[in-house]
């Protein structure tokens, strides 16, 4: 494990300038420097470079982030890979963390476990690959469905032939207890083992890093299932993983959106048809952690279901899934297809241009949601919209405070009869119930599976500020603290009641755009941010960002954990700052806008105690006390 220590020294020293600069040609575009952008196809520059910021932008696709996020980008690195390489071009040696004896042998175990069962999976697929290549009947098959051998390569599709124990010719030790551990071959309960796939295509399962993790099947004759899974491994599971994510990743940069179907032949199909930005579930609903992937991919997120009473149902499971992550700065669609037709069908029999015609004719999620909602109850009268609200309670509770929720809020109001003010009435009735009912779930004594004593929830700032950002995911009723994906830092924005005022975010832009000055306020200064509720958040940022050592905000983003929301709103400010001239006097600008802060509270103190009528001692003493310092403030 690389120590984040090292991480922001090693972003203190290299320059994200000379990093891009080696793959993409940029020019001066005052304080920043511009290019063409390398992850979609653009004829005028849109991607942005901030020498000040030491980050990247395109305003074309959104693809952003520090010289450690371009190398895995744009060259498929991992982590450790895309650090070790920058360390090298300036000279630094990777460290790793110290770990006791007990914690560096868990570690070599299991980085062992991991490449043994790789090693397994890619020898199993050396062999799937050379039996494709000598099956005339499963290319047979391919090309009745269109594939090429150009796309059959792409996506490393292979056949598993027929022979009830193929696997034998390459495995030495098929008794091996690996094999079944991998999911390559099953035990019987009278101990005779067999391949688990055979008569099938065979579709390798490749995640995030590019390392091959498992395998689905698809068989070409009769039989059941029509596809088949590796079952759950130490390295595959398929509630985490999208098939096609990684053969897709430039076409879905390019694209700028990533449309998610139901079966692996839709994503091979779709590509061979030039529709590359495919990526399919692996027999399995959509999950949050689908959604939280989908969206670190692309912020236009298309769902294709089929027409029929099954495919709106796993749709409208998706919608629900959905609502926790949603924001204003992401789009999520719902394409139904007519019921003859899966992607795959459709883009053959009718072509490319007739499917990015049924894409352009997606409902968006506020349609899909309300329509549906609509569907259900009878709105013509008080029983049906009262049914309908009830309905719609958990789910419109479940959407983070954003501008996307007030939009719904308003039109399912208009749908239900009721004013704004009298849905948000009830809303926050529900939400406070909700509340409620958590906080005493939470008084209950745990069970023994659950261990002795509570947790505490920590800040995303990594201090013990509250609730956390970043809770577990918890469908319905959803609270205000297991509201996920909310743009932390939007104006007016929530959390737990809070708001997250402009005043506030302005504070957090001036601090995460001046790092040096985290490390010269005083503590009169956190006293002053103490006056209101409204400063809690500065305060949050001003410990999170005490406590590491990065040098710029693009430093600070990679210490932060990706996709949460710190980091989110760390990268919004970094986007909307990115034409802004740095302050000339920084420190002033903090300094004076506390003593405006501080000013503001004093008057009103002033004002309460003449309101009260000075009655006490001590209340003469404090006005006293107030005008002193109002006139070292002036």
């Amino acid at each position: 494990m690389i120590p984040d220590s090292f991480v922001q020294d090693l972003l203190a020293r290299v320059d994200v300038v000379d990093v891009v600069g080696k793959y993409v040609q940029l020019r001066k575009g005052g304080a920043n420097l511009l290019g063409l952008c390398p992850f979609h196809n653009e004829k005028s520059p849109s991607f942005t470079v901030s020498p000040t910021k030491q980050f990247y932008h395109c305003f074309g696709c959104g693809a952003h982030g520090t010289a450690i996020t371009f190398l895995m980008e744009h060259t498929g690195a991992s982590f450790p890979e895309a650090v070790r390489s920058l360390a090298a071009n300036v000279g630094m040696v990777v460290p790793e963390e110290q770990r006791s004896p007990q914690q560096q042998v868990r570690a070599r175990e299991q980085k062992a476990e991991i490449n043994r069962h790789q090693q397994v999976l890619e020898k199993a697929q050396a062999r799937y690959l050379a039996l494709l290549r000598d099956s005339q009947e499963a290319i047979a098959y391919l090309k009745q469905r269109g594939i090429t051998g150009k796309t059959a390569k792409l996506f490393g599709l292979g056949w598993s032939g027929h022979d009830r124990s193929g696997l034998k010719q390459v495995f030495d030790h098929y008794d091996d207890p690996l094999l079944t551990e991998a999911g390559l071959v099953i035990e019987s309960e009278d101990g005779r083992r067999y391949d688990r796939f055979r008569e099938r295509i065979m579709f390798p399962i490749i995640n995030a890093k590019g390392n091959l993790i498992g395998f689905g099947g698809r068989i070409i004759g009769k039989g059941e299932p029509k596809y088949l899974n590796s079952p759950e491994t130490p390295v595959f599971n398929k509630g985490q993983e999208l098939y096609g994510l990684w053969e897709n990743r430039q076409g879905i940069r390019q694209e700028g959106c990533v449309l998610v179907v139901e079966g692996y032949m839709d994503v091979v199909g779709l590509a061979q048809q030039g529709i590359g930005f495919a990526a399919a579930t692996l027999g399995t609903a959509t999950t949050p952690n689908h959604i939280q992937k989908l969206l670190r991919t692309s912020d236009r997120i298309v769902f294709s279901f089929d027409g029929d009473g099954a495919g709106r149902r796993a749709a409208w499971k998706a919608l629900n899934v959905c609502l926790p992550f949603l924001r204003d700065d992401i789009s999520l669609r719902f394409l139904f297809l007519p019921n003859e037709h899966d992607p795959d069908s459709f883009v053959r029999e009718l072509g490319p241009e007739a499917f990015r015609k049924e894409l352009a004719q997606s409902r968006v999620l506020s349609t899909f949601l309300l329509e549906e909602l609509a569907s259900r109850h009878n709105l013509s009268e008080a029983e049906g919209r009262a049914a309908c609200l009830h309905e719609a309670r958990p789910l419109i509770s479940a959407i983070p405070a954003s501008g996307i929720r007030t939009q719904i809020e308003n039109d399912f109001a208009k749908l239900v009869s009721l004013t704004s003010a009298e849905l948000l009435a009830d809303l926050a009735r529900f939400e406070e119930a909700a509340q409620k009912r958590q906080e005493w779930q939470k008084s209950l004594p745990e069970s023994p599976a659950k261990g002795q004593g509570g947790t505490q929830e920590s800040s995303p700032f990594g201090a013990p500020f509250g609730a956390s950002f970043d809770a577990p995911f918890e469908p319905e009723p959803a609270s205000f603290e297991s509201r996920q994906g909310a743009r932390f830092g939007r104006a007016g924005s929530r959390r737990g009641g809070r708001q997250v005022t402009p005043l506030a975010r302005r504070l957090i832009k001036l601090l995460a755009s001046n790092l040096e000055l985290v490390h010269t306020i005083t503590d009169q200064q956190l006293e002053v941010l103490g006056f209101s509720p409204q400063f809690a958040y500065v305060r949050e940022f001003i410990a999170f960002a005490q406590t590491t050592q990065a040098t710029h905000l693009a430093a600070l983003i990679q210490r932060a954990e990706p996709g949460s929301e710190i980091a989110n709103m760390l990268t919004g400010l970094t986007i909307d700052s990115f034409d802004e001239d740095a302050l000339p006097d920084p420190a002033a600008e903090w300094n004076d806008a506390l003593r405006k802060i501080e000013f503001e509270r004093l008057n009103r103190d002033k004002e309460n105690l003449v309101a009260g009528g000075l009655q006490t001692a001590a209340d003469r003493e404090r006005y006293k006390a107030i005008n002193a310092r109002i006139r070292l403030l002036k």
